[in-house]
This record gives C-alpha cells, sequence and structure tokens, in this order.
C-alpha cells in the first residue's frame, strides 16, 4: 500500500500526517509506503513548518527531514490512495484526476470533516496533530479490513 497524505502548501498538516502515519504502520508491521504533497507550489523544496515539526517531536516524531513538493497528476499513478485533510484539498486533487480511477483514490482523513488548518493559529498544531493521529489509526483499521 502506497499512501499520499496532501494539504494545502505540504509544510503543516500532511508533515505531520505522513509521519503519524508512517509510525503507526511501522509500529504494526505493516509494508507501506507513505509520503505528503501539497496542493500548492509555495513551499517546494523547504522543510515543514517548525511549529509542525515541533508537534511531531513532542510525540516522538522526527519529520524533520520531510521536504515540500507540489502535488501531480503523476501521484494518480504511484500511489494506491491519496488522503486530503480538507474539502479544498480535495477539490484541488479530484480536478487534477482523468478518470474514475484516479477519482477513488482520493478520500478525506476524517471522512466528512476537514482537518483545519492551523497555520496561522500556533494553539491549533496539538489539537491538529490529535485530529490527525485519530484519522491515521482508523484508516489504518479501515484499510486492512478492506474498506
Amino acid at each position: 500500500m502506497k499512501i499520499l497524505m496532501v494539504c494545502l502548501g505540504n509544510i503543516c498538516r500532511s508533515p505531520l500526517a505522513h509521519g503519524v502515519m508512517e509510525n503507526l504502520v511501522k509500529k504494526e508491521g505493516l509494508d507501506w509506503t507513505v509520503d505528503s504533497a501539497g496542493t500548492g507550489d509555495w513551499h517546494v523544496g523547504q522543510g515543514p513548518d517548525r511549529r509542525s515539526v515541533a508537534e511531531a517531536r513532542s510525540h516522538g516524531i522526527d519529520i524533520s527531514g520531510q521536504i515540500c513538493r507540489q502535488f501531480s497528476v503523476r501521484d494518480f499513478d504511484d500511489f494506491d490512495l491519496i488522503v486530503v485533510m480538507d474539502q479544498n484539498n480535495r477539490k484541488d486533487v479530484l480536478a487534477q484526476a482523468r478518470n474514475q480511477a484516479d477519482q477513488k483514490k482520493v478520500r478525506l482523513l476524517l471522512g466528512d470533516r476537514n482537518v483545519p488548518d492551523p497555520y496561522h493559529d500556533d494553539s491549533q498544531f496539538d489539537p491538529v496533530y490529535k485530529m490527525v493521529e485519530a484519522g491515521c489509526r482508523q484508516l489504518i483499521k479501515d484499510l486492512i479490513r478492506g474498506q
């Protein structure tokens, strides 16, 4: 299983989701690959936001080595599942889908709820981490059950 986590800039939410999912997958002994990307290109080549790095580190996860990149249509070929953080990310990713097979790969991390972007509010990084962790745990359960 190859999973891509996607948010707007690939500096806050998707790097957290990438790190959390990698950590959980490793703990479960699953042979899955996880990566992340952003729908925008503002931060390509940079590392994650320092606040996301600090939040992940406070939970024993190191995301400091991640490099931000932009989502591309090629990702539909490279990944089995594309997990987006909110409805806007979903819309932007689906706009690049070439067919129904591409569309079926896209899902929101929290089902029908958005993971809010914490970029403009330092106090939101911890709640966002908790949402992401819960979403990743549920996603693993769903995928193992074939859902």
